[in-house]
């Protein structure tokens, strides 16, 4: 759990001061770098942490960072984000202080048990259980989408780099919408987005959230190996026992949803009763009865 306030900070400071100080952190929309500092590592997760006012992209941040050699658990946090990009190279809006935009560096460790692309719903299960230890309960949108309430409120973009036929490096990017101005208008996304703060009604402690989220990957990664991680993510999956079309660069295909496989494939029931498996490469989801996905 975060620390709210660092007991040498508040002794130094006095209370007074010290709830002006964060009551204009929180106007300013500025992240906190020192509780966050404070709540790390979990898990060997989080160090050495990188705290930015604004970047292009904490995935392409990171990504350079590794290139130097920074060890698995490298952790990039940024208030803004000028070039967040999702999946397919879709734009990702991440205001000043209205979202969190998150990339970790993970070395072949933990990366040996499952595809680079199932890291993508791996980070997703993390981010649905980091949101019920806020009272939320979300889905898993395959292959790397959260949904509250039908709506999208975090993505998940994994992107592994290779050395031969080995994995060098994968930097494991996550984006939540916290405040409303997080929320890009309907017309311009090619699905509905909302926000924690508008589906909670109360503010959302974006540094509490960090860890939460980071100590859930902390949890997760290392079940890669078991089929813990693909029941736990099964589970909370969306769409199951439901009709979709599935878009890809094959064409589309439509099938019921009946779960996961342990390498991230999404497995659906054709009419006739008969079971296939589908990537998540270039695929996308919708449900029969929506009008985008």
């Amino acid at each position: 759990m975060l620390h709210p306030l660092g007991g040498r900070l508040y002794q130094r400071t006095g209370a007074g001061r010290l709830a002006r100080f964060l009551h204009l952190v929180r106007i300013a929309g500025m992240l906190d770098e020192s509780r966050i500092r404070a709540a790390l590592p979990i898990g060997g997760l989080g160090v050495p942490l990188h705290v930015l006012q604004t970047v292009g992209s904490t995935n392409d941040h990171a990504a350079e960072l590794a290139r130097r050699g920074a060890p698995h658990g490298t952790l990039v946090v940024a208030d803004e984000q000028t070039s967040g990009r999702g999946r397919r190279g879709r734009q990702w809006f991440t205001p000043a202080g209205g979202a969190l935009a998150v990339s970790l560096v993970l070395r072949p460790a933990v990366l040996r048990d499952v595809p680079p692309a199932a890291w993508n719903t791996v980070g997703a299960l993390a981010v649905v259980e980091a949101l019920r230890g806020l009272g939320v309960e979300a889905a898993v949108k395959w292959p790397n989408d959260v949904l509250l309430g039908g709506r999208k409120v975090s993505g998940v973009l994994a992107e592994a780099v290779w050395k031969g036929d080995v994995i060098e490096y994968l930097i494991l990017g996550i984006g939540v919408n916290i405040r409303p101005e997080s929320v890009p208008p309907d017309a311009d996304t090619l699905f509905p987005a909302t926000c924690l703060e508008q589906v909670l009604g109360r503010p959302v402690d974006r540094e509490e959230l960090l860890a939460r989220i980071v100590g859930e990957l902390s949890v997760w990664a290392p079940k890669t190996a078991s089929d813990d991680w693909r029941r736990a993510a099964e589970s909370r999956l969306a769409y199951r026992g439901e009709w979709v079309t599935v878009q890809d660069v094959g064409g589309d295909v439509r099938g019921k949803v009946v779960g996961l496989e342990w390498d991230g494939r999404l497995i659906l029931e054709t009419e006739a009763g008969e079971s296939f498996r589908v990537g998540s490469g270039a695929a996308t989801i919708r449900r029969m009865d929506a009008a985008a996905s």
